[in-house]
């Protein structure tokens, strides 16, 4: 009887979970190399092709879709295993700030991952805009946040720079009215960099839709009643970005920043670095 690997099989589900074998390397601290070769070992050992491989990407196929049923299974059981029979020290909760734009992909598997390390360390995760999460704390009433911002300030670490797009819905029209119909919330840290982008490049515009949910303007730019700025990378898959030759104006980059508070560092600082790594997988 030969057995499976449970950190092959944890390589496996990155890798299908991620959609490619660099972003779940970067993920799993391992090198490209590295993941490619266990992948290939897991396809030797069940004589089986497990993925389909165009590019960058890959999909399952439909031996690899059965795989990944009891590979999510078996990694899940080994993990509980692990920290029920484990001394874990760590006990309380950590409040963790993330403005809602940046949410996906990367913090729901960072709060797996880290359920997974610290199984009685209880993770509150608040969605709110950068401005708010900064005076939240620098009051300490949050633990770690994420900011989007055009620099970062003392303390805080930058894990990407990222271009602010312009986003509508799929063949729209509103992107080719003038005046421009924007929606944008009023706390939105992009919108006055957006603006002053359209003055600079002379695009008449009027603030179609003005909420204080960001749902609202995501439903509002989807019916194509307007069009907003997001970054790249993190738009919902029902909003297009806005092609350049449109002759909308360029937009600046914004920087994801992570800002950690003083206390316990022996959970603190795990968690920044799952979030640097989730990062630099994308």
């Amino acid at each position: 009887m030969r057995n499976l690997d449970v950190t092959t099989l944890r390589s496996f589900v990155a890798v299908a979970e991620s959609g490619g074998v660099t972003r779940a390397a970067g993920f799993l601290n391992l090198t490209q190399s590295a993941v490619s070769m266990q992948l290939k070992r897991l396809e030797e050992l069940l004589d089986l092709k497990l993925l389909e491989r165009a590019g960058r990407t890959v999909a399952l196929t439909p031996a690899g879709e059965q795989l990944l049923v009891f590979a999510k299974r078996m990694v899940a059981l080994n993990d509980e295993a692990f920290s029920r029979l484990t001394d874990n020290t760590y006990e309380g909760e950590v409040i963790l700030g993330v403005p809602h734009d940046i949410v996906y992909p990367v913090i729901p598997r960072v709060m797996q991952r880290f359920n997974a390390e610290f199984p009685r360390v209880k993770v509150q995760l608040i969605s709110s805009y950068t401005s708010q999460l900064v005076k939240q704390f620098s009051r300490g009433e949050v633990d770690v946040i994420l900011t989007t911002e055009s620099t970062v300030s003392e303390g805080g670490e930058t894990l990407a720079e990222v271009p602010l797009r312009w986003v509508a819905a799929p063949g729209s029209n509103a992107v080719k009215q003038r005046p421009l119909r924007l929606a944008f919330c009023r706390l939105c840290r992009f919108r006055p960099g957006a603006l002053r982008s359209l003055e600079k490049a002379d695009v008449q515009w009027e603030m179609a839709v003005e909420s204080e949910n960001d749902r609202a303007v995501e439903a509002s730019v989807s019916a194509d009643l307007a069009v907003t700025a997001m970054l790249e990378g993190h738009a919902p898959q029902h909003l297009d970005y806005v092609d350049r030759s449109i002759g909308l104006p360029e937009l600046d980059m914004q920087k994801i920043n992570v800002y950690v508070g003083p206390g316990r560092p022996e959970i603190l600082q795990p968690m920044r670095q799952m979030i640097r790594q989730g990062f630099e997988a994308l």
